[in-house]
């Protein structure tokens, strides 16, 4: 038996050839030397978090949530409910304070479950990956199977908003998170605890209906993190990963730049420290190649 199981909620951006199939990678690598078992929450769906706010009322748009959650407690009892996705994670967790505290709103929520055959019961905990890593293992334990430091590459950790408001991670200031930091430290590289962009928002919401305010965000976050000498980013969040990754050469191609800094996930790191090699911690997924960190996987 795994050392600590979980019901687990990919999400929709971590599908097979979606945006954050490499996140999933490297998080199912990072997992096994963890001994950390993550079990699908069967016929999981869309958290909602793109489209719900603007397309569905309040009940509806909990309750998809509150069906993950029944699925979780009937198939998976006694584990708690854990995203990879911080606006899924966000988005659930949104969804389960509004149930454990509103009753009368939690038994109009079980009345639509009748129909599929479930009912939420406000068993299971819901939690980012990151705090798993954190709350459950804790950093001395994190380090101990790492084999490859990674000596000589400097981090910048872009935070963002998700994973830092409302709820954020427990003891951590949301003006300063050091969580991120102290990760890219128990892998053997370099923070940069002086990152003044690492909560700024990347601007993914207005992408598309006002994208030169959203790529004025990632051009504030990219050029910071080269004031300070990154060699890369490195995230919690697959919206974030996909914004400030994809976006750098259209701001180059609109405004003469020449930004083109790599954007990776934690996951990333720990798998290439903990032994892994490039396809595990799916660092072919790139747009921007993190060549320093592909070159220490491949030794």
């Amino acid at each position: 038996m795994a050392k600590k199981q979980y019901a687990f909620y990919p999400g929709c951006s971590s599908q097979l050839k979606a945006s954050a199939s490499n996140y999933l990678t490297s998080t199912n690598a990072m997992c096994k030397t963890l001994d950390i078992q993550l079990t699908e929450i069967p016929d999981w769906n869309c958290c909602g978090a793109s489209i719900s706010y603007t397309g569905a009322g309040e009940l509806t748009r909990h309750v998809l949530n509150a069906r993950n959650f029944a699925l979780a407690e009937k198939h998976l009892p006694g584990q708690s409910v854990v995203a990879t996705c911080a606006a899924c994670w966000l988005n659930a967790r949104e969804s389960k304070e509004k149930l454990d505290v509103d009753h009368d709103f939690m038994a109009k929520a079980n009345e639509a479950l009748k129909e599929a055959g479930l009912q939420y019961q406000g068993k299971a905990p819901v939690k980012h990956m990151v705090e798993v890593l954190i709350e459950d293992f804790g950093y001395e334990a994190l380090a101990k199977p790492v084999v490859k430091p990674l000596e000589g590459i400097k981090f910048a950790g872009y935070v963002g908003c998700q994973t830092n408001r409302p709820f954020g991670i427990a003891g951590e200031s949301f003006e300063n998170p050091v969580y991120l930091d102290k990760l890219v430290e128990t892998v053997g590289a370099e923070p940069i605890p002086e990152y003044e962009q690492k909560v700024t928002c990347c601007g993914g919401a207005l992408a598309f209906s006002e994208p030169d305010k959203s790529q004025k965000q990632i051009r504030d976050i990219v050029e910071a993190a080269y004031d300070h000498g990154a060699d890369m980013i490195v995230t919690p969040c697959p919206l974030c990963q996909a914004n400030v990754e994809v976006y750098q050469s259209e701001i180059n191609r609109k405004q003469g730049t020449r930004l083109a800094m790599p954007v990776t996930y934690y996951s990333q790191l720990m798998t290439v420290a903990y032994g892994g090699s490039a396809k595990e911690a799916g660092l072919d997924g790139h747009l921007i190649q993190p060549t320093k960190l592909q070159a220490l996987a491949g030794r």
